[in-house]
């Protein structure tokens, strides 16, 4: 079949009207050839809870597509903006612009920190593909620490035992922290805090512990953490008052007024005192022979100067016989602990039996005092006697003669006549001249002789009385010596032979 006249003419036409406007294949220019996105910021730093401020801007025209702001790259990237959508945080800088694609982050949070992309999509066969991108801009968000919180042992205890408290803090970046503990206002040695990163977070926590021995007067002390943080101008306080946890128990006594024994039908007031306690939760009851009894004055705890609290309870008792020796006591719960009992006997005398005291009393007193008498003089006594004696015994030393011994010293040849029997012993005597009587003993022992020397008869006057006592007197074997001569005035020489045994 011959085509009909002329159309074969309309492709001719259509490649030639093509060829004269330019078209694709004859070198004109592709769509978004010279299209620019700029990014310009490569880091922001911006505090939690203010407002993040991102740029982008691109040039006319570019291909169809949208301009989206993208969290992340990659298949973990998350679509921040997009000019179609809801987004609650997240607003342009200039509504309805064609070339600013700016975007306000409000209240930012510090999982908000990442790298953030300015992204050009344009549309291909396959829906829409990315078509240009910026370099990114790097978020951090510095959060300031949470206030910390100090908590403590989840019970009480009592003075002189350690306790652990814990500090804690978070939501914080950068990781960079310091931590101090101070008890009043005196710094409290601690382990170093440990930091650990949030869940799925870009912050922080921090763990501090520190170890406390209580004492009574901890009623009033508080115990401080301090956290410090480079986003902080102050630092941020965690307070606990150690009260809290410590429990301080009561001292329980029990007066009775009149103290025992006391006469029948009088009438005995029991008070006991319960001191020295916290907290201030404390229930007392009474006891007579293990029968609850009722009482009638409880006051209410009283807080003292110190911080701890004071009760008295008081009950009275007529002192029946029937009453006699019995036990009343004093029980004293105190803070849900174990009873705390304190115990008096009750001690009835009648009017014969306390004359019959009194008088054993009167008795007793007399004794004791005849006992000290007694012992006063025996003292004086022996306080004479010693007196005496040491009285007797100076005037004796200075009535005394002196005697002087004089033992020649051994020679040689006194040493080679040690063995001969028929060697004599001598002694040398001096003495001065003096009144004294004359007392004859012989001894006898196998390493000392003994002689007593008296002259002649004595002769009227006593100025010519001789005499010498000797007594335990070393005699020497030397050989004898001739007396001296001349002699010394005031004493008389004389020489002892001794034949030898």
């Amino acid at each position: 079949m011959e085509p009909r006249p002329g159309r074969a003419a309309w492709p001719l036409t259509c490649l030639l009207l093509l060829a004269l406007r330019g078209g694709p294949g004859a070198g004109a220019p592709r769509p978004g050839q010279d299209f620019e996105l700029r990014q310009p910021q490569d880091k922001v730093s911006v505090m939690a809870g203010e407002t993040l401020t991102l740029n982008c801007t691109t040039s006319q025209g570019g291909p169809v597509g949208a301009v989206k702001w993208l969290k992340g790259w990659g298949s973990g990237n998350e679509t921040v903006y997009g000019q179609t959508g809801s987004f609650t945080r997240v607003m342009r800088a200039v509504e309805g612009s064609d070339t600013d694609f700016t975007i306000r982050i409000r209240d930012v949070h510090p999982e908000d920190a990442g790298t953030y992309y300015c992204v050009k999509f344009r549309k291909s066969l396959l829906g829409y593909e990315v078509f240009l991108r910026g370099n990114g801009t790097e978020v951090s968000v510095r959060a300031k620490p949470t206030t910390p919180v100090v908590s403590g042992p989840g019970r009480r205890v009592g003075p002189g035992q350690s306790v652990p408290f814990t500090c804690t803090a978070g939501g914080f970046f950068p990781k960079d922290i310091s931590v101090k503990w101070l008890k009043n206002s005196a710094p409290v040695s601690a382990q170093q805090p440990q930091i650990t990163p949030e869940w799925m977070k870009s912050s922080y926590n921090m763990s501090s512990t520190v170890t406390m021995m209580l004492q009574e007067d901890d009623v009033h002390s508080q115990l401080i953490c301090e956290v410090q943080h480079p986003t902080l101008t102050a630092p941020l306080r965690g307070m606990y008052q150690l009260s809290s946890v410590l429990r301080v128990p009561p001292r329980v006594r029990v007066v009775p007024d009149p103290p025992s024994p006391v006469e029948v039908n009088k009438t005995v007031n029991f008070t006991c005192h319960v001191e020295g306690f916290y907290p201030g939760e404390v229930a007392v009851t009474w006891l007579e022979n293990g029968t609850e009894m009722k009482a009638e004055n409880i006051s209410g705890p009283v807080k003292m100067q110190q911080g701890l609290f004071a009760l008295r309870s008081l009950v009275e008792v007529q002192a029946t016989e029937e009453k006699n020796r019995s036990v009343f006591t004093c029980r004293v719960v105190h803070d849900a602990q174990d009873p705390v009992d304190r115990s008096t006997t009750l001690w009835i005398t009648t009017p014969a039996e306390k004359k019959m005291t009194d008088r054993l009393q009167t008795d007793n007193s007399l004794l004791i005092y005849s006992v000290v008498g007694v012992v006063c003089t025996v003292l004086a006594l022996l306080v004479a006697a010693i007196l005496y004696l040491i009285r007797a015994k100076q005037s004796k030393g200075k009535s005394s003669p002196s005697a002087r011994l004089h033992e020649p010293e051994k020679s040689s040849e006194a040493t080679t006549q040690e063995s001969d029997p028929n060697n004599l012993t001598y002694a040398d005597l001096n003495f001065d001249r003096e009144r004294k009587a004359v007392r004859r003993m012989v001894e006898m022992s196998q390493q000392s002789e003994y002689a007593c020397i008296q002259t002649s008869q004595a002769p009227a006057s006593d100025d010519n009385l001789t005499y010498a006592d000797l007594d335990m007197v070393h005699l020497s074997k030397a050989p004898r010596r001739p007396a001296p001569c001349p002699e010394e005035a005031g004493s008389e020489y004389a020489s002892v032979q001794i034949p030898r045994k």
